[in-house]
Formats: structure tokens, sequence, C-alpha cells
């Protein structure tokens, strides 16, 4: 990304978290929940690794096309579960995005080999503005609507056979879940604005 490095270094840690207790929401839950931990997983680590400052490490060329590789079979994946409702949809786009941010980054780094080629030392294109445009009001509204729902809620609590009072696990907190949504939103809006 090309944001100052203190951004960059903020997005990594909070997008790797997120996609760490992504990961720890996946031992619990429906299949379908756990299914969508997996594709907020993969989003929080990929937004991580896309927000890696360039003074920590410089990647090859060749991995902003592994990304859209990537996010792109990941919107081919949530295009077919789209009917489904839930976070299909919204999944979608956050993959519809990681997608676009990762051909502009290709493009980027084509233009400014190319620019170092022919000794202009032009700089990487930052996408189609009205694309840009509607995502960054998309993880706008997303987002305050988002943390509108983010009033806890008493935790549910199990009675056990012997009496004992259980008590709900981290993965499974549905306040939890929607804060890291949030969080993923938040963070994108602050990639694409960067962008």
């Amino acid at each position: 990304m090309h944001g100052p490095a203190l951004s960059g270094w903020l997005l990594m840690v909070l997008c790797g978290l997120t996609g760490a207790y992504c990961l720890l929401r996946t031992r619990s839950g429906t299949e379908r929940e756990r299914g969508a931990a997996r594709s907020e997983a993969l989003m929080g680590f990929g937004m991580a690794a896309m927000a890696v400052p360039a003074a920590l490490f410089t990647p090859p060329r060749w991995t902003w096309a592994v990304y859209a590789v990537v996010f792109g079979a990941s919107s081919l994946r949530a295009l077919t579960r789209v009917r489904g409702g839930g976070h299909h949809p919204h999944h979608l786009v956050g993959s519809l995005a990681m997608l676009y941010m990762a051909v502009v980054m290709v493009q980027g780094a084509a233009h400014t080999v190319a620019g170092a080629h022919s000794g202009h030392g032009a700089g990487p294109a930052g996408g189609v503005p009205v694309l840009t445009g509607a995502l960054l009001a998309y993880y706008a509204l997303y987002a305050l609507r988002s943390a509108g729902h983010l009033v806890p809620a008493p935790a549910p609590v199990a009675v056990a056979d012997g009496g004992t009072v259980g008590v709900v696990a981290w993965g499974a907190r549905p306040e939890l879940a929607l804060g890291c949504r949030l969080t993923m939103a938040m963070a994108m809006f602050t990639m694409l604005l960067i962008l």
C-alpha cells in the first residue's frame, strides 16, 4: 500500500489480529458460521499482508498477481453462496474489493517498471476513482451500520446436567464476530483511501 509507514504497521497488526480471531471462530458454531469465519480469516490475513509497510518488505511484482488469483477465486466462491443470505453478499464485496486493489497494485507495479525503463519515474495508478469512491461509500455505511449494532448482548449461559453454569467460548460470541467485521470494514476503508 502507498500510505505512511505508521498506517501500514497499524493496519498490518490490526488485520492480522482480526484474522487470528476469525481462525479461532472456525472452531465453534454451525458449518455456515465456520465457513463465514474462514472467509473472514482469509480477508484479515490478506489485508494484513497487503498492508505490510514497504520499509519492512517490498513484495515482488508477481505477488499482486497471486493476490488477484486468490481473491478472484474467493469472489467466485462468495458469488455462488450469495443466494444463501447471511454475510455472503458482504464477503462478495470484500473479495471483489481485494481483487480490485490487487489489480491496481499489479498495474501500478507494471507502470512503475515501465516508467523506470523509460526514465519518467511514473508512480503507481490509484485505481478507478468512481469504483474506489463506491467502495469507500459501501465500507463507510457498513461500518456505521455495524457500529450501531455493536451493543454488548448478555452472553447466553448454558446449564450443564450437573447444574453448573458454563461459559460461552470466545469464538461463539456474536458481538465479537460483529466487532471483527467492523474492524475489517474500517481497515478496508483505510486501505482504499491510501490506494
